[in-house]
């Protein structure tokens, strides 16, 4: 069984926008490993426009389950993970003004700087994870950096998907059989909702973690949050 990590970006958003603290990120992040999540993901940016780097902070006695923080590995990110510590650390190539993650990294030509990064979290014992398209040569590249796993970006699939080609997903199950032969562990996240998770699951190998919050936060508004966390659990069984 693949393991849900909700992401909470969502909640923070909608706290941020009325300036107080509601809804409480802190007990969302609580609920939903009530409600059998496997982990938390938060994603913060410098703008903090969603995500505050106090919430990183503050999540950490929260947070029982596996604690996930993603983004790109900006001085202030790398300090950010090494003080909180989490369970895992997923390194995304975003820019400063992304609205949100659009592509995985090149981990050829970031070659050096990943494996710099991925170094000074192994020593801290942080996993690490970094964020690729589904590309072989990426995915081979990810561990020439040392990272023990691959984040697949599963935009193009869950595209696809909806389009009715579910041709889509073979890129994917190349990328994840060859993960599998290099010895390296295998999430994937990013446009998985209720409506594709189950083939996504179904049809890659060796999944180990689907981060997922868009989706499940919007599902959430009309199936209730626990209602959602239990529906993903039986889709990834």
């Amino acid at each position: 069984m693949a393991k849900l990590s909700v992401n909470i970006n969502k909640i923070a958003t909608l706290r941020n926008s009325r300036g107080g603290d509601v809804p409480n990120l802190l007990k969302v992040a609580t609920d939903v490993q009530r409600f059998g999540a496997e982990g938390v993901t938060i994603h913060p940016r410098p703008d903090e426009r969603h995500i505050r780097y106090q919430d990183a902070y503050d999540l950490v006695p929260v947070v029982y389950t596996e604690y996930n923080i993603e983004g790109n590995p900006i001085r202030k990110f790398i300090d950010l993970v090494l003080a909180t510590k989490p369970t895992q650390v997923t390194l995304v190539p975003d820019a400063d003004d992304a609205i949100t993650s659009n592509a995985g990294w090149d981990t050829i030509k970031h070659k050096s700087f990943l494996q710099e990064v991925t170094q000074e979290f192994k020593r801290n014992g942080i996993r690490t994870s970094i964020f690729v398209d589904p590309d072989l040569k990426m995915v081979e590249g990810a561990l020439e950096t040392g990272a023990e796993r691959i984040e697949l970006y599963t935009e193009s699939f869950a595209h696809e998907y909806g389009l009715g080609n579910h041709d889509g997903i073979k890129p994917y199950v190349a990328a994840a059989e060859l993960a599998q032969q290099l010895g390296l562990g295998l999430n994937a996240g990013h446009d998985l909702s209720l409506d594709n998770i189950k083939f996504f699951k179904e049809n890659i190998p060796g999944l180990l973690e689907v981060s997922i919050g868009h989706a499940l936060i919007a599902e959430s508004l009309y199936l209730g949050l626990e209602n959602v966390v239990n529906m993903y659990l039986q889709k990834l069984k």
